[in-house]
């Protein structure tokens, strides 16, 4: 298994990154949280888990252990694949999540699009008591610079696209958010989506 990639960020949107190393241009599907964290940055490490089924050979990106453990451990729900860890890891940030299975904070997680609460609950139930291992959890944040509204519009809606939602209800959700907060980052756009999709 590859434990992590190293070298140069070629291409970097809310949902993939394309990571260059030794020639070879690696595309990892990543969550907004490990966006945030590479944002503006020209290159990383990123720690990786590798999926191989008969049709793909799929990877997933994370800025940190913690983020790929909790992603471990949300697959190992019943009902919840990937896809779906990536879409709770865009949601929350990895102390929101931990802090919302520790609370049993069922709201948080069927606030989370694709989660039902009994999904929810069985994530609660079956996480319990294997969150502490990833416990101390720092949020990582970087500076932003400003983007012109239809820059963070055009980024959020692709983003959104990527991870399964509908053009068109992205992009009323994206319009109703820019107009009302004009200033928010790309991330804050696409976290407050989530939430209204």
């Amino acid at each position: 298994m590859i434990e992590y990639i190293k070298g140069e960020i070629v291409e970097l949107t809310p949902a993939r990154m394309v990571l260059e190393c030794a020639g070879i241009g690696y595309e990892l599907n990543i969550s907004l949280n490990t966006y945030t964290f590479y944002n503006g940055k020209a290159d990383g490490k990123v720690y990786v888990y590798e999926i191989i089924r008969e049709d793909a050979h799929v990877l997933f990106g994370f800025a940190g252990i913690e983020e790929r453990e909790l992603f471990l451990m949300l697959t190992t729900v019943p009902g919840v694949g990937p896809n779906t860890a990536r879409m709770i890891l865009s949601s929350l940030s990895p102390s929101e999540l931990v802090r919302a299975i520790a609370d049993k904070d069922e709201n948080s997680l069927v606030a989370v699009k694709g989660i039902g609460t009994k999904t929810a609950q069985r994530i609660l139930v079956d996480l319990k008591n294997k969150v502490k291992a990833v416990e101390g959890l720092t949020t990582v944040s970087t500076p932003k610079t400003p983007a012109s509204n239809n820059a963070v519009a055009e980024e959020a809606v692709a983003a959104l696209v990527m991870l399964g939602f509908q053009k068109a209800a992205s992009q009323k959700a994206v319009h109703t958010i820019l107009k009302g907060s004009p200033s928010l980052a790309v991330e804050q756009v696409i976290k407050t989506a989530l939430r209204m999709l």
